[in-house]
């Protein structure tokens, strides 16, 4: 058990609760149990206020621990220093090996990048409305709105069409130069590596963005690369690669 605990990726979760909604909280710790375990749990707000009501039930189901910051001025946020300070402390412990910060407020942009200076992975949480400094200065950037039940069918992402794929130029080029940069000489490069390639040039990209599940679906989807899946040795499993059509050898 020992060996299994010391595998596994062990992060802190901090929630603004001044900014962020507790509808999101299953899907939010659904989608950090991918990444790792959420060994601290905390969440940062004034509670005496009536604005934070529909997060009380939700902070006991899920065992999240609530930290008071009073509002020491109308206007000004104290929980953003309440939390940084606590992030501070948690990294110094040395116990961790990333942090989840949710929130959409650029104010933990520093924070991010100060994490990372540390060489800790950082998983942002927030609205499309966060500010691109905060999602840049993250390792991973996860929009709240794609982490919706499924059954949520207003908020869930429709899968948009090839056509509109292919005309978000930004996107086009994204997948392009992440497959340029995985290719081999044939101009084959392993889904894997592209999906690496993407996260250090857009923290924030994500295929349900675009009602997709998976990177795969994404690329099929846009109709601008040949799909192939290889056998590994073992012959059990397989794996996928994409090539951009434009690089297919002529007859």
């Amino acid at each position: 058990m020992d060996a299994n605990k010391h595998a596994q990726t062990m992060l802190a979760v901090l929630i603004d609760a001044d900014n962020t909604q507790a509808s999101i909280t299953d899907g939010l710790l659904s989608e950090v149990a991918k990444y790792g375990v959420a060994s601290v749990k905390r969440i940062y707000g004034d509670w005496t206020t009536p604005s934070l009501t529909g997060w009380k039930s939700v902070l006991l189901e899920h065992s999240i621990q609530p930290i008071q910051q009073f509002r020491y001025t109308v206007g000004k946020n104290a929980t953003d220093s309440a939390m940084i300070i606590d992030a501070m402390d948690l990294l110094y412990t040395r116990r961790f090996d990333g942090f989840c910060l949710v929130s959409s407020d650029s104010d933990f942009t520093r924070l991010a990048s100060r994490i990372r200076e540390e060489g800790l992975l950082v998983y942002g949480f927030g609205e499309r409305k966060t500010p691109k400094a905060f999602v840049s200065a993250c390792d991973k950037f996860i929009y709240v709105e794609v982490l919706r039940f499924e059954e949520d069918t207003e908020q869930a992402a429709k899968p948009k069409t090839a056509n509109e794929l292919k005309g978000d130029t930004k996107l086009v080029a994204l997948l392009r130069s992440a497959a340029e940069a995985a290719s081999d000489e044939s101009g084959w490069a392993h889904l894997r590596a592209v999906g690496s390639s993407i996260a250090k040039q857009a923290p924030e990209f994500d295929p349900r963005n675009y009602g997709y599940s998976k990177l795969r679906e994404l690329a099929m989807a846009t109709k601008l690369f040949d799909i192939e899946e290889r056998p590994h040795g073992d012959g059990h499993s397989r794996s996928i690669y994409i090539r951009d059509k434009r690089k297919k050898p002529q007859k």
